[in-house]
């Protein structure tokens, strides 16, 4: 009796903990489609009238179109972040795993050091160093800062020294493979779980990322959606004449959400961990 009580309230708990964690995005449905002052005036939570036709047309129309250039610009920064940050933690996973080389532990501790240091912390010494470099205000200013993810080299080595048997790679040096095949032909289809993980943890971190698009970029045609739709906000806050409106705002906001749904459900199949585990006999 005592187990089915535990069992019932711990259903309970979790039922709670997921409307909590989807009342916010119930909100945003809800509020995309209202026009401007039925979102001020009607219930906040549910739907009284139905504008978001109308919203969606306004949203593609505002500013001459430019929401189309910021979530070009956000799915550009995404892939191309999230593509090149997940090849260089796999380059450097393996190697922390598989390989032997001098100053590696001291090298993989600093590592676990800048996984503890906050993104925004290192900001600004960024800014500096594409400033000297000329970058500031160019696509490189948010692509090269993506590019270092110590969290998917950590999570990758952990992967690799676990799912990747010693015996695979030894079998395939004695076959005569060098380490560039034993890497691509071997280690790469078997870290294909862990890949697709660090790969989504990249893009998802790239499409969110606002505090350095907002300090590296200038020129209104290279912001992603994030400094975009600040930008709205901040002009609809100051009644600016002819700007977005906070129904659009909160438009935008749900479209730019649905890409990432997208790639979650499209990507979920492959998190099948241990293609290898139990494969050595």
């Amino acid at each position: 009796m005592n187990l089915k009580k535990g069992s019932v309230a711990a259903h309970v708990v979790m039922g709670l903990m997921a409307i909590y964690f989807l009342l916010p995005f119930w909100w945003l449905l809800v509020a995309a489609t209202k026009n401007n002052e039925g979102l001020f005036q009607s219930a906040s939570l549910w739907f009284s009238d139905f504008h978001l036709i109308d919203n969606l047309k306004v949203l593609f129309e505002q500013d001459n179109g430019v929401y189309v250039t910021w979530l070009r610009n956000s799915a550009f920064y995404a892939v191309v972040s999230g593509v090149g940050s997940t090849v260089i933690s796999a380059l450097a996973g393996y190697a922390f795993a598989k390989l032997r080389f001098p100053g590696r532990n001291a090298l993989f501790a600093l590592l676990l050091g800048l996984i503890m240091v906050p993104a925004t912390a290192l900001v600004l010494p960024t800014y500096l160093l594409m400033s000297q470099a000329n970058l500031v205000d160019t696509v490189w200013a948010v692509i090269l800062p993506s590019l270092l993810n110590p969290f998917g080299v950590y999570l990758l080595r952990v992967y690799v020294a676990d799912s990747v048997p010693e015996e695979m790679l030894e079998a395939a040096r004695i076959d005569g493979a060098g380490e560039v095949r034993v890497f691509t032909s071997v280690a790469l289809p078997a870290m294909k779980p862990a890949l697709v993980t660090v790969l989504l943890f990249s893009m998802v971190a790239s499409w969110n990322n606002f505090f350095l698009p907002l300090v590296m970029l200038s020129d209104d045609q290279l912001y992603p959606l994030t400094v975009g739709l600040r930008a709205w906000y901040m002009s609809a806050i100051m009644g600016n004449s002819g700007g977005a409106t906070f129904n659009v705002i909160v438009t935008g906001a749900l479209i730019a959400i649905v890409p990432l749904i997208a790639a979650f459900l499209m990507l979920q199949r492959y998190w099948r961990g241990g293609l290898t585990l139990g494969s050595v006999k």
